[in-house]
C-alpha cells in the first residue's frame, strides 16, 4: 500500500482533551515516526508535532479525529514523497 510522509501540527488549548488525544495517538502508534510536544506555559497551551508515514486515508482519519476534540486544532502538511 502506498504511504506518504506528513507532519500534523496540533495546538491544545483545552487540557481536558489531553487524555483523549493521547488515546487517539496510541491507536495510530504504528504510523507515528516521531512526536515533539512543547508546553507554552505563558499562553497556557501546548504545541505538538507528529511525524507520520501512513496511507493517505489513515493520515486524514487521524487528523480529523484530533481536530474534533474540544479545544484542539490540527493541520497537516504532506510531503510529495510516496512509497510502497
Amino acid at each position: 500500500m502506498e504511504t506518504r510522509v506528513a507532519v500534523i501540527g496540533i495546538i491544545v488549548e483545552n487540557y481536558d482533551s489531553t487524555q483523549k488525544l493521547n488515546n487517539i495517538l496510541h491507536q495510530y502508534g504504528q504510523y507515528i515516526v516521531g512526536r515533539m510536544g512543547i508546553p507554552y506555559r505563558q499562553k497556557n497551551i501546548s504545541i505538538i508535532s507528529i511525524a507520520v508515514d501512513a496511507p493517505q486515508d489513515v493520515i486524514s482519519a487521524l487528523s480529523g479525529k484530533i481536530g474534533k476534540l474540544p479545544g484542539v486544532s490540527a493541520k497537516t502538511a504532506y510531503s510529495g514523497v510516496t512509497s510502497l
